[in-house]
């Protein structure tokens, strides 16, 4: 079952020169949002995060950054981090890296971040190695939260964080239609458990 909640050590050896995990010396985790902006879904996940006084880290596709451009002003206005997540969410193992890079570039001359994060953590081997050399730093994650699996109750997606989660965690969840309800119901949770655990919640350096 741990397979389907973090990614394999055989796969994160491979894959060297992505982050999976931050510094584990401390009681610190990082809370990551993937797919986002959007309207009905990402201002309430702001009102969550400043009720309980948490930072974190939106991982943005670039066209619904066009859209709702006062939604990055929002993000970035009370203090939390934006990453890359490329302009039209794509996958890379069924787009060519030149395109690719394209479209990451693209979503960054709005962004303007160096934080990138592969839409569903796919990507080409050589898309990982232009993108460090074109200064991105890819973070994937170590607890993976289902919120946008319909067979996910609010309940078993805690009971993931509760077990998986340690010192440097990241955790993703996802600011979308598809995720809302469930992610929306179950985000309280998990920061009210973490702050009883004694974990403090910072954006992605």
């Amino acid at each position: 079952m741990r397979l389907l909640y973090q990614f394999p050590t055989w796969l994160q050896r491979l894959y060297r020169g992505v982050v999976w995990r931050m510094d584990s010396s401390s009681k610190v985790v990082y809370l990551t949002f993937d797919d986002g902006p959007i309207p009905e879904c990402t201002p309430q996940v702001l009102d969550i995060l400043a009720q309980y006084g948490v930072k974190a880290t939106f991982f943005m596709v670039g066209e619904n950054v066009e859209r709702y451009p006062e939604l990055l002003a929002r993000v970035r206005g009370e203090g939390h981090a934006v990453g890359n997540h490329t302009y039209h969410h794509l996958k890379g193992f069924k787009t060519c890296t030149h395109a690719y890079l394209q479209d990451v570039q693209q979503a960054n001359a709005i962004l303007q971040t160096h934080l990138f994060r592969p839409p569903h953590g796919r990507m080409k081997y050589s898309q990982k190695k232009a993108l460090r050399l074109a200064g991105q730093t890819i973070y994937l994650w170590d607890v993976l939260t289902h919120d946008y699996n319909p067979c996910y109750s609010v309940e078993k997606m805690l009971s993931v964080v509760k077990r998986y989660t340690r010192n440097g965690s990241i955790i993703v969840m996802h600011d979308s239609l598809k995720s809302k309800d469930r992610m929306l119901k179950v985000l309280p949770l998990v920061i009210q458990w973490l702050h009883a655990e004694g974990y403090k919640c910072e954006t992605l350096p």
